[in-house]
């Protein structure tokens, strides 16, 4: 698995049309929306756990022919009235039922897809692009290490279930509290440390803890993800401090505090690429 700081471009794809089958709130700030999509235009969704679809969304008002043609919608329409895309895991795939499900952090009003979640009720409609992903656990690891915050856990919980039978994993998930706690559940010897960040900033508890991991001896295969700070210390600290070859690491900033999506994307390969840079002048061999 070659180290996902960025993911590489991918051709534009045509949107996927589902519809909302049920909803379920998982915890205070996380809503479960399972998806069933249309029959005739099911995604491939195969060996990965981190798999991600991009969900599109149009402004309030705003009502789009279907089949929705992105590439139409941007030629004949202003562009402030062009649809906004959010990327969001696949936190698992019923082939048989044709069901997507996807977790979503909300927080209130904050954002667009969680307030959409919130509000969402069966038979409601949405258009999606994707699958993209590149990780999963390999079984040739000697042990595991996944890490993340709210944004990561369904993808750290989907890697957790597919653990091969008796894999070791050190995994750590900062929330904000104790009761955003879910069951994490696999056939691999899997020991989750929950870490409450009460008022402390995103990321803090979290470096805290994986930085004063007894590292297990052997190869290990890393996964870390969530807001862009940690994950720049954090990758720093597996490939510079730890040596963890780039070959072993899947690392990648979902989001970036005081930024929205948009935003983010924006100037996320600058960031990486000057992560990068930083990084290797650090000493990395």
């Amino acid at each position: 698995m070659a180290d996902t700081v960025d993911r590489p471009a991918r051709k534009p794809r045509k949107p996927r049309h589902a519809t909302v089958a049920r909803t379920e709130r998982l915890t205070p700030h996380m809503i479960r929306v399972v998806l069933a999509v249309d029959p005739a235009d099911r995604p491939e969704i195969g060996e990965y756990t981190d798999h991600y679809v991009k969900l599109v969304f149009a402004p309030e008002g705003v009502v789009y022919p279907e089949p929705l043609d992105l590439e139409a919608v941007r030629r004949d329409l202003p562009r402030e009235q062009w649809p906004r895309t959010r990327t969001y895991t696949v936190r698992a795939w019923d082939a048989a039922a044709g069901e997507l499900t996807v977790d979503f952090v909300h927080h209130g009003d904050e954002g667009l897809a969680g307030p959409w979640a919130a509000a969402a009720r069966p038979g409601d409609g949405i258009s999606f692009m994707g699958p993209g992903g590149g990780y999963a656990p390999d079984p040739a690891a000697d042990w595991h290490l996944l890490a993340g915050d709210e944004s990561a856990l369904p993808a750290i919980a989907a890697a957790v279930e597919q653990l091969p039978p008796g894999a070791v994993a050190k995994v750590f998930v900062e929330v904000a509290g104790p009761a955003e706690e879910q069951k994490l559940l696999g056939p691999g010897d899997a020991e989750v440390v929950w870490l409450y960040r009460g008022d402390r900033p995103v990321g803090e508890a979290l470096v805290a803890a994986v930085t004063a991991l007894d590292f297990p001896p052997g190869d290990v295969q890393v996964f870390v993800h969530g807001e862009a700070g940690f994950v720049k210390e954090l990758r720093r600290f597996v490939r510079v401090d730890r040596g963890i070859a780039r070959e072993r690491l899947s690392v990648s900033g979902y989001w970036r505090r005081g930024a929205d999506e948009d935003g983010w994307q924006s100037s996320k390969r600058e960031w990486n690429a000057e992560v990068e840079r930083e990084q290797e002048a650090g000493g990395q061999p």
